[in-house]
């Protein structure tokens, strides 16, 4: 049975400094000189900076203020490629000799950082070259630029910068670029423990598996400490790589599987065996299933309890189950058939309840949702789907529903369990109120607190507790051949409670689903529940979202009816800094002054718009 407070933790699912700028653009006679004159400007400083053993200690005061500059002239357009071009030569000439001290200060290494993409490929081979030379052993200097925590961005930035080796004219000159990447490469081959188990240096040995296999993801935007980027793996880009790129990178993945016993006890060496066979499998197919089958090999043949498979005990590991996630993912369906016969067969349901390793059972929930495999999955764990969702991981139950959705399989079955879950199964009457009950993830008991004698609701009450899990869970049902059960509990809801989910940021994306999945006649019974609360929805972040959603689905004269109901409210929604998008996007200025060319021009867009969906479909 769910309890009250096991809702709390499923509702939780759910850089650089800047510096004014100090420099102009001035006339075309005087460009050279003032660029020069800011390249320059660091020398003084640098000169007079302690020297020992011949290498320098670090930047100083104004070498940093030098380099600051330099940043924020970086910021700033250039007037044409000749400005731009001199600009970054006069840089690195006063980079050069001293390349390890400007990437190793923080300030250095970010204005290197924004310098790599704008100087040619011979420039950034030079940079490359001049960080690995040094007193120390070959492989210690890779070691450490590459596992440096400033250093290590300025080596990543390098070699992504491999990516434009293709574009004419550099193509010729990518040379040098190409001989230190595959120099980088060979060093990691001679000892990849180090690399890989280092947090800096197994970035760029992320890095360098993106580059040798022909395609790196978007650059890092913001470098500050708890930046947020965008949720979701990064789109990557695919360029052609150089032949000796494609040898290099067999060669490489070969001698990582050598330390694959690394990877699943290590939280960061993971990462990069992870990446491996991302890119392998977008680029290397092949190769991939070969990396996929040893690494399944090696976890399945450890040594482990009596009567237990060694898979089961990796799987309830925070480093190898995040391995296994992408095995999952990207396995071919006769090796994830064995996995699960060989395995997982029997074991799913107490794997779902594991705290770590019900994240594996959802990747492999959705990388079956197309094999025949399916059908044994589900069984398994809807035997189980009351513990999982008294345990709260509502995660397995969100991606089973999606799975059903996707395959076409098992839809009625995992409804009926859902109902029986969450007890609003028997007497029909309770099927009703599934919605809400699936929204805030609760019981009927539980939701409604008190029932009458007869088994039916004692009262209505107002939707509340709506949960990101509840709304991902609904969303994936919306999807179901037959929804009348979620359609039956929408309209049985009040037109306050309509506009309160439409109004919720969870509960808008189900009212969106809901909406834009029926058909015609089913979208009209849902807006004419609706009506009376379109100004207030259209006055809500979200709502007006919903709306905008619900129009684009809607027939002419569904939009004529919501346009009818918005337009007297024109002075609220013209002054909302949410219903006036929706006031000018549905041109409801000409509905209210030229209503026949208005529906004239409604008519025309949604024959486009269903001449459209005719073609895609």
């Amino acid at each position: 049975m769910l309890q009250k407070e096991d809702k709390k933790p499923w509702e939780k699912g759910g850089n650089r400094r800047q510096h004014p700028s100090e420099d102009g653009v001035g006339e075309d006679d005087q460009k050279k000189s003032r660029l020069q004159g800011a390249a320059e400007q660091g020398g003084a400083g640098e000169k007079e900076t302690k020297q020992r053993s011949g290498e320098w200690k670090g930047l100083d005061a104004l070498s940093v203020g030098y380099f600051r500059r330099v940043g924020d002239r970086l910021g700033q357009a250039f007037e044409d490629d000749e400005e731009r071009g001199m600009f970054v030569e006069n840089v690195l000439a006063e980079v050069k000799g001293k390349a390890k001290v400007v990437a190793m200060d923080k300030t250095g290494s970010v204005t290197l950082q924004q310098l790599m993409p704008l100087a040619s490929l011979d420039q950034v081979g030079a940079v490359l070259a001049e960080l690995w030379t040094g007193k120390e052993e070959e492989s210690a200097a890779y070691k450490a630029m590459s596992c440096d925590r400033c250093a290590g961005h300025v080596v990543e930035s390098a070699l992504r910068q491999m990516c434009r080796w293709t574009d004419s004219p550099e193509e010729v000159e990518a040379g040098a670029l190409e001989s230190q990447v595959l120099l980088l490469s060979a060093a990691v081959r001679q000892d990849p423990v180090e690399f890989i188990k280092h947090l800096y240096g197994s970035h760029a040995v992320r890095t360098l598996l993106h580059v040798l296999a022909g395609c790196v993801p978007p650059p890092r935007i913001d470098t500050r400490p708890g930046a947020k980027g965008k949720p979701g793996p990064p789109l990557l880009m695919d360029f052609e790589a150089p032949v000796s790129f494609w040898y290099e990178f067999k060669s490489l993945t070969e001698e990582l599987m050598t330390n694959v016993n690394v990877s699943v006890a290590d939280t960061v060496a993971s990462v990069v065996f992870q990446i491996m066979l991302t890119v392998a499998h977008r680029k290397r197919p092949k190769l991939c299933r070969k990396l996929l089958a040893g690494i399944a090999e090696y976890l399945g043949t450890r040594s482990a309890a009596p009567g237990t498979s060694p898979l089961l005990v990796f799987l309830k590991d925070q480093a190898s189950s995040r391995l296994l996630e992408v095995v999952f993912k990207l396995s071919s369906k006769a090796l994830l058939r064995q996995l699960y016969r060989d395995h997982l067969r029997g074991h799913l349901v107490d794997l779902a309840l594991h705290k770590i390793a019900n994240f594996p059972v959802q990747r492999l929930v959705a990388a079956s949702a197309n094999l025949k495999v399916f059908s044994k999955v589900f069984d398994e764990l809807n035997e189980g789907l009351e513990p999982i969702l008294a345990t709260g991981h509502m995660g397995v139950i969100v991606q089973l529903a999606d799975s059903c959705a996707e395959s076409g399989q098992k839809q009625g079955e995992l409804m009926q369990h859902l109902l029986s879950a969450f007890h609003c199964e028997e007497p029909a009457t309770r099927q009703a109120c599934c919605l809400p009950l699936f929204l805030s993830l609760l019981t009927h008991e539980v939701y409604y607190a008190s029932e009458t004698a007869e088994g039916d609701l004692k009262k209505e009450v107002p939707l509340s507790s709506i949960c990101y899990h509840g709304s991902r869970l609904v969303q994936a049902l919306a999807r179901f051949q037959d929804r009348s059960l979620l359609m039956g509990s929408l309209r049985a809801l009040a037109p306050a409670d309509l506009a309160t989910l439409s109004s919720d940021p969870a509960g808008s994306h189900v009212m969106q689903a809901l909406i834009t999945l029926s058909s015609d006649k089913g979208r009209g019974k849902i807006l004419r529940r609706m009506e009376g609360q379109f100004v207030q929805i259209a006055c809500s972040r979200t709502g007006s979202r919903l709306l905008e959603a619900a129009w684009n689905s809607a027939s002419v004269s569904q939009r004529e009816g919501i346009a009818a109901e918005l337009a007297p409210s024109e002075t609220r929604l013209r002054s909302d800094q949410f219903a006036r998008h929706v006031w000018s996007n549905f041109a409801l200025s000409h509905f209210v002054s030229r209503r026949p060319r208005w529906k004239e021009i409604q008519t025309g867009e949604s024959k486009k718009r269903k001449l459209f969906n005719d073609i895609i479909a």
